[in-house]
């Protein structure tokens, strides 16, 4: 569950309660929180050398009858570093920090494969590999997505201003809190893309790429799957 520090709204009528000496100092004189995102785009490439068969066990396909002409796989990283300026006040036994937060959105380079049946250049190859295009695309236009999901998030939760803790405890404090609860956070919206991915793949679709390029696709299908 992601930490979040809940502050109840004073009433309009009633001032804010005046700030510590040591909260002017926190928050006057050190580094404001700031959080850097690098959203990272590693490339593609084309594996034509693996069967639709072993593309379907690839994939890992319970349904029979069902085939998979093509695959598109990567792998999503999270990283996430903190650092940030800390002050300490001896006389309540606080500390507080700027937290500098480094947050690292990575895609592994993309694999795109197309069965080994269908020659490059050919027709049936061409739809196939326009179709696992739409899967690399969906991953790419996710990763802006999710920066500005996060970015929105981490700036309500720390809002400019530094994080207290006991003497000794701040940075342990900030680190649990982001192992036990952004790095979850963030890898759970990045999982959302699966979502696109899964309406990429509708039946339909299948369907129309069994029958596409005039039925070059179905005959290859059935061919393969006499053994001839």
């Amino acid at each position: 569950m992601l930490l979040v520090c809940a502050f109840l709204a004073a009433p309009t009528t009633q001032a804010a309660p005046a700030r510590t000496a040591f909260q002017v100092r926190c928050e006057d004189t050190i580094t404001k929180t700031v959080s850097i995102f690098s959203a990272k785009q590693n490339g593609y490439t084309v594996n034509t050398q693996l069967s639709y068969k072993m593309l379907t066990a690839m994939k890992g396909v319970a349904r029979r009858n069902e085939f998979v002409l093509g695959l598109t796989r990567t792998e999503s990283m999270v990283r996430i570093g903190a650092d940030g300026a800390m002050l300490q006040d001896p006389a309540t036994g606080y500390e507080c920090i700027a937290p500098k937060l480094q947050v690292q959105l990575t895609y592994a380079p993309v694999k795109i494969y197309v069965g080994s049946e269908f020659p490059v250049g050919s027709c049936g190859y061409k739809e196939i590999l326009a179709h696992e295009m739409r899967h690399m695309q969906a991953y790419m236009d996710h990763l802006p997505k999710v920066e500005k999901t996060v970015a929105a998030a981490l700036s309500k939760r720390f809002g400019g201003k530094p994080f207290y803790a006991p003497s000794g405890t701040a940075r342990s404090a900030l680190s649990f809190e982001i192992d036990s609860g952004w790095l979850p956070y963030i890898k759970a919206e990045m999982a959302k893309v699966e979502a696109v991915q899964a309406a990429i793949d509708a039946p339909a679709e299948y369907a129309r790429l069994s029958k596409a390029c005039n039925g070059e696709i179905q005959k290859i299908l059935i061919k393969t799957r006499a053994g001839r």
